[in-house]
């Protein structure tokens, strides 16, 4: 197994269900990011996403659009996130996987790229525009150890789900939802009857739902039909409109580690 599904089995088993934080490296400031991951992580997320900005972000709504938006207008580029994600491995021993796009990547030279991420301290990677049908082809053996995470959505049929599953480590990404980050319909029992279906299909790996996750309503809803919870959108949306030094954003990750240890543990 690897550290990340070690990592997962270990909370699991104390019946602990994994908050993982979605971040867009470099927002809102570049210069106190590495600080705000870092209390993000101390205020119980378990694992962090590291996005990586990109102009034209396919699965992103537009408060994640917003972010990456502001974080290439500040400078960010993969370089730099790459010594951000280095600068917080020197501080944490939690899990750390870097989110984003193939053509970034492409651009920085792929071989190079993810020679780079492993120097920096990369656990996994997810790119959601690679899909299965082009995993061998991109992710060649200079990727080995960084865990590919891929993903399922609402869309995907039983056949693939068990392929996907088949080739995903880490965990499976299972998107709660059709569309994009930060929506979520209202179609409850479609939801429920769509994850109840995947946790079953999905044997290799352990499974956390996002895309539309943002409250406590939400994790007591759906944590049971998964291994954890991906917050991105909501955690993003609270450090725009956080006025208080993060600390509302802090206490915002506090809560929902709460819940899904409260919800976990009835």
């Amino acid at each position: 197994m690897s550290l990340i599904s070690n990592y997962i089995s270990e909370k699991n088993n104390a019946k602990e269900k994994i908050l993982s934080v979605f971040l867009t490296a470099g927002f809102p400031d570049k210069n106190n990011f590495v600080e705000l991951a870092l209390d993000i992580l101390d205020a119980g997320a378990d694992m962090l996403e590291i996005g990586f900005p990109f102009s034209d972000p396919l699965a992103d709504g537009p408060i994640i659009q917003h972010s990456s938006q502001s974080a290439i207008e500040n400078g960010m580029n993969l370089h730099k996130v790459l010594l951000i994600l280095k600068e917080i491995r020197q501080n944490t021993k939690k899990p750390l996987i870097l989110m984003g796009y193939a053509n970034p990547i492409l651009r920085y030279g792929k071989s190079k790229f993810a020679i780079d991420a492993i120097a920096s301290g990369a656990n996994g990677i997810i790119i959601p525009d690679i899909p299965i049908e082009e995993y061998d082809g991109f992710f060649d053996s200079s990727f080995n150890p960084i865990d590919k995470i891929l993903l399922i959505t609402p869309t995907t049929t039983k056949d693939r789900i068990k392929k996907i599953d088949s080739v995903s480590n880490g965990f499976v990404y299972c998107v709660s939802v059709s569309g994009t980050t930060g929506s979520l319909n209202n179609k409850v029992d479609e939801t429920i009857n769509f994850l109840t279906n995947a946790y079953s299909l999905v044997t290799n790996n352990k499974m956390l739902i996002g895309f539309g996750i943002s409250n406590r309503d939400d994790i007591k809803i759906f944590s049971p039909y998964c291994d954890g919870v991906i917050v991105g959108s909501a955690v993003i949306k609270s450090l725009m409109e956080d006025t208080s030094g993060f600390r509302k954003t802090l206490t915002f990750i506090s809560d929902l580690k709460d819940e899904l240890i409260r919800s976990t543990r009835q």
